[in-house]
C-alpha cells in the first residue's frame, strides 16, 4: 500500500479555513487529520462539533477525527453525527478501551488508538486484533510545531512486529513533527498513514508540500 497523508487542520489558517479544506480536497491528501483538544487531557483547547460539521460540509476527503480529550466516551457518537470518519481515543484516557472501541464500530467509523510518546507499544497487545489503526504520537500531544521525538522509529517496527501476529492489516499513523526530511525513513520503518500540519501549512507551496510528502 502506498503512505497515506493526512494533513492536519490544527494548523491550517481559521479564518480561512474552508479555503484551506478546498487546498486539502484538490490536493494529493488522502484523509483530513482534525485534532480535538480540551484543555484537559493535552494543554491546549482546539475544536469542538461546530467546526467539525462544518468542516465535513466542505470536505470531500475522509475525516480522521482524534480525540485527545479526558473520558472520550461522552462524545462518541457527537463527533460521528459532525461527520468523523474514523476517530482516534487516547490510551491514557481510556479504562475501559475495548469497550470504547467496541462503541466507535457499532457507530460506523474506524476505530483507533493512539499512544503518548512515553507510552511503550506493547500495551496494546490485547486490544491489536480490534483496532482498524494505531496512531504514534511522535511528540507530545498539544501543540503543533514541535521537534519529532527519534524514538518513533523504533516504536513503529514493535508494533509492525506486533501487528504482523496479531492484526496483518492494522493502520499505522505518526502525528508530530512530519516532515520532508523524515517521511521516507518513517515509510521504510513501517508507518502507513502521515499526519502533516505545519510542514504543510507553512510552506509557500501547501499542495506541493502534500506532493512531496506523498511521493517521498
Amino acid at each position: 500500500m502506498n503512505h497515506l497523508i493526512a494533513p492536519s487542520i490544527l494548523a491550517a489558517d481559521f479564518a480561512n479555513l474552508q479555503r484551506d479544506i478546498e487546498m486539502i480536497n484538490n490536493s494529493e491528501a488522502d484523509w483530513i487529520h482534525v485534532d480535538i483538544m480540551d484543555g484537559m487531557f493535552v494543554p491546549n483547547i482546539s475544536f469542538g462539533f461546530p467546526v467539525v460539521s462544518a468542516v465535513k460540509k466542505h470536505a470531500t476527503k475522509p475525516l480522521d477525527v482524534h480525540l485527545m480529550i479526558v473520558d472520550p466516551d461522552r462524545y462518541l457518537k457527537a463527533f460521528k453525527d459532525a461527520g468523523a470518519d474514523s476517530i482516534t481515543v487516547h490510551y491514557e484516557a481510556c479504562p475501559h478501551l475495548h469497550r470504547t472501541i467496541q462503541v466507535i464500530k457499532q457507530l460506523g467509523c474506524k476505530a483507533a488508538v493512539a499512544i503518548n510518546p512515553a507510552t511503550p507499544v506493547f500495551l496494546l497487545e490485547d486490544i491489536l486484533a480490534e483496532l482498524d489503526m494505531v496512531l504514534i504520537m511522535s511528540v507530545n500531544p498539544g501543540f503543533g510545531g514541535q521537534h519529532f521525538i527519534e524514538n518513533t522509529y523504533k516504536k513503529i517496527k514493535e508494533l509492525r512486529t506486533l501487528s504482523n501476529e496479531k492484526n496483518p492489516g492494522l493502520l499505522i499513523e505518526i502525528d508530530g513533527g512530519v516532515d520532508a526530511n523524515n517521511v521516507a525513513k518513517l515509510v521504510e520503518a513501517g508507518a502507513d498513514v502521515l499526519v502533516a500540519g505545519t510542514s504543510v501549512f507553512s510552506s509557500a507551496s501547501q499542495p506541493a508540500a502534500i506532493s512531496q510528502l506523498k511521493h517521498a
